[in-house]
């Protein structure tokens, strides 16, 4: 299996990116993140290693290379790494106090795969995101 560093070279090597040292900073702190993180978040979590302008850049750039995705909460966002780098997945969020929770599903993928086939439409990317309470909320 391919070691996540190089797998992250290799994304950006293809579109013409190269792994700087904020790039890497900032990729660590995403991976060893078990929740999606906002970039307020990926800014402290990089404990001054790079500046605020290196992490917005390297989110960029992660972004057109396919390293992250960004989950849409309203009009806020969160960050995480893409099916590439994790599994895939779903989210529950709670709407009390921003919690996401990871939700792995073969039922829903069955179900998303028999709608799109049902209409005729080639499903080429996905998130599902399902709001509530946490346990600790309620």
């Amino acid at each position: 299996m391919t070691e996540p560093l190089d797998l992250l070279t290799k994304k950006l090597k293809e579109k013409g990116y190269s792994l700087t040292r904020p790039r890497k900073v900032t990729f660590d702190v995403l991976s060893e993140s078990k929740q999606p993180l906002t970039m307020q978040d990926v800014i402290r979590r990089t404990n001054k290693l790079i500046d605020r302008a290196s992490v917005y850049r390297s989110i960029d750039v992660f972004e057109e290379t396919g390293v992250t995705e960004r989950l849409y909460s309203g009009w806020k966002y969160k960050i995480e790494l893409s099916d590439v780098f994790q599994e895939h997945h779903h989210h529950f969020t709670c709407t009390n106090c921003g919690k996401v929770i990871p939700m792995n599903s073969t039922e829903i993928e069955k179900i998303i795969n028999e709608l799109s086939m049902a209409n005729n439409f080639q499903t080429t990317n996905h998130q599902l995101e399902i709001q509530g309470v946490c346990s600790q909320c309620q």
